[in-house]
């Protein structure tokens, strides 16, 4: 299994979901619930932290306003990602049905420097943790406070 994907629907326009998926002030919200920092660039950084796992870093790869984002995200907490201990994270973004059609995807767990049973165990972490994340975010999409932003 070296990839998994979800997809969404968020009943907020593509401008809308592109901002909670990549300002720090929103990926703290839904996803990375004790720290997000971002530097929205090719080459530019980010971190997730969560107290029971540890700061997460990534090194963002594409920045294609309003459609795709991507990074290259460290599997093991407290480093920098590279060649063997990370993955590659996609969000995609288009128009659907009046809101937002999004689909993550994750891949390079066969890449991962660890036995077969370790790529498995992080594979089906990080699907887990996709599905909360995404539920999170189609709440945190919906939130009175941001419907005034939505459309």
């Amino acid at each position: 299994m070296d990839r998994i994907e979800h997809e969404i629907f968020i009943d907020a326009t593509v401008e809308h979901v592109w901002r909670l998926l990549t300002q720090a002030e929103h990926i703290r919200a839904w996803f990375a619930f004790d720290g997000a920092d971002i530097d929205l660039r090719p080459g530019g950084t980010l971190v997730h932290t969560w107290k029971e796992h540890g700061s997460f870093r990534g090194v963002i790869e594409r920045v294609e306003r309003p459609t795709v984002f991507s990074y290259r995200y460290s599997s093991v907490p407290d480093e920098d990602p590279r060649p063997g201990h990370q993955t590659l994270v996609t969000f995609t973004l288009s128009a659907a049905d009046g809101g937002t059609r999004l689909v993550v995807t994750e891949s390079g767990f066969d890449e991962l420097a660890v036995g077969p049973e370790q790529r498995r165990i992080h594979a089906r972490g990080a699907a887990d943790g996709w599905t909360g994340g995404l539920s999170a975010l189609q709440d945190h999409a919906a939130t009175p406070d941001r419907l005034a932003q939505r459309r």
